[in-house]
């Protein structure tokens, strides 16, 4: 691979990366609000994954990429594929990690609430995870990973900024896990829309190779 990046929202990203193995950049967007008119980004988004993931979606290879987007039934089966994920999220304005912890924990909590699946091992994981992110400060350009293996429902949270040390924390809770994949890759409850379109866009292309 050369040095070439891949620009999300004037920032860079590796257009692959190696875990246990070399992982491409399926998806990318951002996540933003807007505010009387105005548009304020956060985060910059991308979503490795494994190119086997294809071989898990082949029912839907069908459909159009604008009809994937709206399919959350395809978006769970992109989660729950065997196949490893990597999630890189760069930070574009500036937060205290206690706001991003807090809005981690109840969009899972919500979820794990509805699926009837919220119960004292998913409170005290989830809790762990709040607690990482509460002594953080997210400086523009800090990087959060989230690393999904392919074969155990666990999570590798790693935060990395300027002049400090990479912190990792490990989810091992498998419902907390699911869940923290859904914030990101769960189609139109996601947190970020552009990257659930983009994800549909680039699936759909692989899928009619």
């Amino acid at each position: 691979m050369g040095t070439e990046v891949v620009m999300v929202d004037e920032v860079p990203f590796p257009p692959q990366i190696t875990t246990t193995k070399p992982l491409s950049l399926l998806g990318q967007g951002i996540t933003d609000i807007e505010i009387h008119f105005l548009q304020i980004k956060f985060t910059a988004i991308g979503v490795y994954l494994d190119a086997e993931i294809v071989s898990h979606l082949q029912q839907w290879k069908a459909k159009k990429a604008s009809e994937l987007a709206e399919y959350d039934d395809f978006f769970d089966a992109l989660v729950s594929a065997p196949v490893e994920k990597f999630i890189r999220v760069v930070v574009i304005k500036e937060i205290k990690g206690s706001q991003y912890g807090v809005q981690l924990e109840s969009a899972v909590r919500d979820r794990l609430a509805a699926d009837d699946k919220y119960e004292e091992e998913e409170e005290e994981a989830l809790e762990k995870v709040v607690e990482f992110f509460q002594s953080k400060y997210f400086k523009k350009d800090s990087v959060i990973t989230f690393h999904f293996p392919a074969t155990s429902n666990t999570a590798e949270i790693a935060f990395s900024t300027e002049g400090k040390e990479e912190s990792k924390i490990k989810v091992e809770n498998a419902n907390v896990v699911e869940n923290i994949k859904k914030w990101y890759l769960g189609g139109t409850r996601g947190v970020s829309p552009s990257t659930i379109s983009f994800l549909a866009n680039a699936l759909s292309a692989e899928l009619t190779k």
